[in-house]
């Protein structure tokens, strides 16, 4: 079969460049190697792994904070079972939904695993037949694999990644997790909410290290509180007889763990691809090197997603799979990937975008920062959500806004106002000015956006 574009990778960036590509008219055909379109993000990362956020942040408030409330429960106890059952329902019900609007579209899917061939050809090996394709473009979107440490390979069993840690069968009852970024802090939630004594052994000196000093010593805070452990600075060295090994300079640790979850990052996947037989090159860091336009040393073969450079985040992706689609079929596409916003999802959340303080005084700019406690926001306060804080940061002479970033209940939603305000050059002031319904959390950004020229209204 032949096709104007034909996309590797169902993921959001796969699936969602198809759509697109669909609806300007081209003929299009995606490829997955799973039986479920929706890529990592919609069958074993993001949308699991919330699903198992949402109800173990029920679980823990209905233990601890229900009675306070006035609200009488009883006994409360977890049911697993139940638990994963709803998360794959979640799962289920969203996989079905982008199956369904690739029907609407008229796209076909091939179920297997592609290699190139040539430039303009690949082959598809399902499981009981190899499909040959022709297309004048196309998308690679194969996202990105966790990685594994070289002296600690995952077993599915001891040694996990998050694929394996959306699925425990049982609450460990101690649980070390490697990398102390988004996926570790977000599982390592979960599973301490459930009952595991959890401990988050990381690398650098602190945890969420590209954001701001005073953000991670308040979150760092907060994490200790809700029972995590948090070891930095500590260098892996291994596992055996059921305790991790680290080093903290010349100070040896151990940790006992009945599982330990690796979460040090993911890597560029591309194993199998033959990209080499298309004229495709990788970059130092084995991501497909591409242009500004997301083009790759093969004029005819584009990539989006996980595999080239940029964050590694599937709403980024997305941005990628419109604009590739729209500039294949001659349009104006467009990405702003300085904008990309970045969300761990905690309770609370630390959501951020731009320039943080710390980097932009590193860089050696001049700025004013605004901040807002959410302690002195009218609904944080009734809805006891009062931990964290916005913080603004604007150019000093030009008041344009240069980031953000947000510590506090719900962050991952305020965060999009401050995008879109930086989306057109907006400045603290525009931020300041735009009313916002009260009481709402997001009166704290406006009062964060108001004090950069310190005019906060409820602040002393």
């Amino acid at each position: 079969m032949s096709y104007d574009v034909v996309v590797i990778g169902a993921g959001p960036g796969g699936y969602v460049c198809a759509f697109r590509a669909a609806q300007l008219g081209l003929k299009v055909a995606l490829i997955e190697k799973r039986a479920t379109l929706g890529g990592t993000c919609l069958n074993v990362g993001c949308i699991p792994s919330k699903a198992l956020l949402h109800t173990s942040e029920q679980f823990a408030w209905a233990r601890h904070h229900a009675a306070e409330s006035g609200v009488k429960l009883g006994s409360v106890e977890a049911d697993l079972p139940t638990m994963l059952k709803k998360k794959d329902a979640v799962v289920t019900k969203l996989v079905g939904g982008v199956g369904l609007l690739a029907k609407a579209r008229k796209i076909p899917t091939y179920t297997g695993i592609a290699s190139f061939t040539s430039p303009t050809e690949i082959e598809v090996k399902g499981d009981k037949e190899t499909t040959k394709l022709t297309a004048k473009h196309f998308v690679v979107a194969t996202g990105s694999a966790p990685v594994e440490l070289p002296f600690m390979k995952f077993d599915g069993e001891t040694i996990v990644s998050s694929d394996h840690a959306i699925a425990f069968t049982a609450v460990p009852k101690k649980l070390v997790v490697v990398g102390g970024g988004a996926i570790g802090l977000e599982l390592g939630s979960v599973w301490s909410r459930l009952g595991s004594e959890v401990t988050v052994v990381e690398f650098l000196p602190k945890i969420v290290a590209t954001l701001d000093d005073d953000i991670v010593r308040a979150f760092t805070r907060i994490l200790q509180k809700q029972g995590l452990k948090i070891e930095v600075g500590a260098k892996v060295t291994g596992f055996a007889n059921g305790i991790l090994t680290a080093e903290r300079g010349a100070e040896k640790l151990s940790f006992p763990a009945d599982k330990v979850l690796v979460a040090v990052g993911r890597r560029p996947y591309t194993d199998g691809l033959g990209l080499e037989k298309a004229d495709v090159q990788l970059d130092e860091k084995k991501r497909v090197k591409v242009d500004d336009h997301l083009r790759t040393t093969a004029k005819n073969i584009w990539a989006i997603g996980d595999v080239v450079a940029g964050p590694m985040l599937a709403h980024k992706a997305e941005e990628d799979g419109v604009a590739v689609a729209e500039w294949i079929a001659g349009k104006a596409g467009h990405v702003n990937w300085d904008l990309v916003p970045a969300i761990v999802y905690t309770d609370p959340e630390i959501a951020n975008v731009g320039l943080g303080e710390d980097a932009a005084k590193a860089a050696g700019l001049a700025v004013n920062v605004g901040k807002f406690n959410f302690a002195a926001n009218g609904r944080a306060i009734a809805a006891d959500a009062t931990d964290g804080f916005v913080k603004i940061i604007a150019d000093a002479k030009t008041d344009k806004i240069l980031g953000a970033q947000i510590l506090g209940k719900g962050a991952g939603e305020l965060i999009s106002e401050v995008v879109t305000h930086m989306e057109y050059g907006g400045s603290a002031e525009d931020l300041g000015r735009t009313i916002h319904a009260h009481p709402t959390m997001s009166e704290a950004v406006k009062e964060a956006g108001l004090a950069v020229n310190k005019a906060a209204i409820h602040a002393l």
